[in-house]
């Protein structure tokens, strides 16, 4: 199978985080499941005319694509001619290269937030008319349009995150190239299920002060960030506690407030990324699948039961108090 990868409008991030694949060898990975790189900006020894002859063979159907991945927004502006970006050396916007390669594509992924709805690069006003391949924020469109399919029948997969997380990259390509992932395997937005029906929520590793709603005050303390610092981790569609970034990390295990950087519009939440924006001292962004009026229920007597060494360590940058030492009376 034929990759083509090309970077449009953003900051190449999706790139950085593949090279950090898990894998000990990223291109020995993808040729052992019959992919070949046929052209990546950062990773093919091709450049200037030599790339551009093989773009061109690719766009005209003689060399075909099987999986054509573009990273970062469509830059349709100014006044949806698309010259805010022209490819190098070719004269022409990078939108009309990728609407014409995906015309021939057997499947075509958006690599990252951006490549799918948008994202940072469609922030605020969005001068350069940002958009993603076939979202415009959440609603169908984009440059691509709400009905385009790829020559397999499938929509754009939408590999989206923030950048995204490399296994998730890899896993679609690998799925494509096995023939195992198909429409049915991708969620109302077009996301691979196999990470995108999970919620950063699991395996986080603050969820015993998430249970006792013991909460953060300030960003080196231990306890849960949804109360006070802007923590979405209970929405957010994303495995990254269960599956940790380079195989030991995440947003919230490093100190930080998942932004929810998988989703539509998680750009613009209309308040600082820290801050929990609360209705009558109710936060807002409740776990999405639960009532709120028994989540505020059930936050009451978890806060009414909650232990001295949940309720201390939750306020603190390091444990103070230890689990006490007991018999379980397991024998």
């Amino acid at each position: 199978m034929n990759l083509v990868w090309l970077q449009s409008g953003g900051c190449g991030g999706c790139t950085m985080s593949m090279l950090c694949s898990s894998s000990r060898d990223l291109l020995g990975l993808l040729r052992n499941a019959g992919i070949h790189v046929l052209w990546h900006p950062s990773l093919s020894e091709q450049s200037g005319t030599e790339a551009l002859d093989v773009l061109q063979a690719c766009a005209d159907g003689r060399i075909p694509v099987d999986l054509l991945c573009i990273e970062g927004a469509m830059l349709r502006g100014p006044n949806g001619s698309g010259r805010f970006h022209l490819l190098a050396g070719s004269g022409r916007p990078m939108t009309e290269w990728v609407a014409a390669l995906a015309r021939h594509a057997r499947h075509t992924l958006a690599i990252g937030s951006c490549a799918a709805w948008g994202g940072i690069t469609a922030g605020s006003f969005n001068p350069t008319d940002a958009c993603g391949l076939q979202y415009e924020g959440d609603v169908p469109g984009g440059l691509l349009g709400a009905h385009y399919r790829s020559a397999s029948g499938m929509p754009v997969i939408n590999v989206a995150g923030c950048p995204t997380h490399p296994d998730w990259v890899t896993d679609t390509l690998l799925g494509l190239a096995l023939d195992s992932l198909h429409h049915a395997d991708l969620d109302a937005l077009g996301r691979p299920r196999f990470y995108a029906d999970q919620l950063v929520h699991h395996g986080c590793s603050r969820n015993e002060f998430y249970e006792f709603k013991a909460s953060a005050e300030k960003p080196s303390d231990l306890g849960c960030m949804m109360e006070h610092m802007g923590c979405k981790g209970t929405q957010a569609h994303a495995d990254c506690n269960t599956r940790p970034w380079n195989g030991s990390g995440s947003c919230t295990s490093g100190g930080y407030a998942c932004i929810s950087c998988t989703e539509p519009g998680f750009e613009e939440p209309g308040h600082p990324f820290t801050q929990t924006p609360k209705l009558a001292g109710i936060p807002i962004g409740l776990p999405s699948d639960m009532p709120k009026a028994w989540f505020v229920a059930l936050a009451a007597l978890s806060k009414s039961a909650t232990p001295q060494r949940v309720r201390d360590n939750a306020v603190a940058d390091h444990p103070v108090i230890a689990p006490a030492i007991r018999r379980t009376g397991l024998k």
